[in-house]
């Protein structure tokens, strides 16, 4: 194949002709075909026709896909329920909103808050005791892979 062959297959490819073999089609017509530019081509086809969103919201229906997000996100036990609910928060909420939850109450029930009244002072230490209790097994639990 001479040099104005291709030449001529290269300005058919970007008028579309039918008579020229596009590039990233196959068919080895074209000196300047890449195997790895005709995969992406066609993997960019497919993914503006909504061929692969399509694939991806099946496999994630069926179960195949979004495993790490599914065990980075497991749900409590039953038995912490009291525990989110103390730090007055739903069941399952995320670490970043337990520790939220937590310096916030402590700010309010903190016992040095209320040092000028007996009997406030001793319903906050026990409130803080709790929040205490509260978040560390919340924790404990989140650190603990085997559960």
């Amino acid at each position: 194949m001479g040099i104005w062959d291709r030449l001529g297959n290269v300005i058919k490819s970007y008028l579309n002709d039918e008579d020229a073999t596009p590039i990233g089609k196959g068919g080895g017509a074209s000196p300047f075909e890449d195997p790895d530019l005709g995969a992406a081509f066609e993997e960019l086809n497919d993914f503006l026709s909504g061929k692969e969103k399509a694939e991806g919201e099946a496999a994630y229906r069926n179960g195949r896909a979004g495993k790490e997000r599914a065990s980075s996100s497991r749900q409590p036990p039953e038995s912490l329920r009291a525990d989110f609910a103390e730090l007055e928060l739903p069941l399952g909420a995320s670490p970043e909103e337990c520790k939220n939850a937590y310096k916030r109450l402590l700010k309010i029930h903190h016992p040095d808050r209320h040092a000028g009244h007996e009997g406030n002072m001793k319903k906050a230490t026990e409130k803080s005791a709790r929040i205490n209790a509260a978040y560390d097994r919340i924790e404990k639990w989140r650190r603990n892979p085997a559960r």
